[in-house]
């Protein structure tokens, strides 16, 4: 089974603020990974650092076999990306920007995203300065499953989700996941990983743990942030 995310070595530095610091990491093709920390701990530097929105200061990606760096397009045109924070233009329709992602990466996505729509009872008619953050955090999924890709990565996608909806992704996801796709799930809610995810990687201040298995209990997941002076 091939590897879908390789990386290697990963430092990323933003002078005195932490940053990420020396993250090897492997994600096998078909794989739910789970990728838990904190706010603050590293993850989303990793992931934009994956999918080429940072420049690194050492290490090597690659994502789907391509170099993050040299293949950057071809990645974005392949992977679903959903970012921690669902921002839009304001005045734009949700029919609009669910478009827009589809055409950007020159793909007919119309069925399928009126397959995800449904499911996920998104109103295309409304501008986005009318949604609440759930929904936009489900437009959000929209764009980012709609064109089907090999890998998802999705950074914090449940916050601002009731339960019912929260059900309704991870759904989604395994139905993907199924039908050949592989996710990297970024996230600081245990019980999603317990749940869902098949392998899992804690981040701590910038360092990476891989863990022996998915499931982890609140004492044993609090002792990972545990310091000599204690919480």
């Amino acid at each position: 089974m091939e590897n879908v995310i390789e990386i290697g070595h990963l430092t990323k530095s933003y002078g005195k603020n932490r940053g990420v610091i020396d993250i090897c990491l492997e994600v096998k093709e078909g794989d739910i990974f789970g990728f838990i920390g904190p706010n603050g701990a590293g993850k989303s530097t990793t992931i934009r650092s994956m999918l080429g929105f940072l420049k690194i200061d050492a290490g090597q990606i690659r994502l789907l076999g391509m170099d993050s760096i040299r293949d950057h397009e071809k990645i974005l045109r392949n992977v679903g990306y959903m970012p921690s924070e669902a921002w839009f233009y304001d005045s734009m329709r949700v029919s609009e920007v669910i478009r827009y992602a589809a055409d950007v990466r020159g793909v007919d996505c119309r069925a399928e995203a009126e397959k995800l729509c449904d499911r996920l009872k998104v109103d295309r008619n409304k501008r986005i300065r009318e949604l609440s953050l759930g929904n936009r955090k489900k437009v959000s999924i929209v764009c980012a499953m709609q064109h089907r890709p090999r890998l998802f990565i999705f950074d914090e996608p449940t916050g601002g989700l009731d339960p019912l909806m929260q059900k309704h992704f991870f759904e989604l996801v395994d139905e993907y996941v199924r039908d050949g796709a592989s996710c990297l799930l970024s996230t600081h809610v245990l019980s999603e990983v317990n749940k869902y995810c098949k392998n899992a990687a804690i981040m701590r201040e910038g360092r990476l743990t891989l863990l022996e298995s998915p499931k982890i209990d609140d004492e044993a997941f609090l002792k990972f942030y545990e310091d000599e002076e204690g919480l």
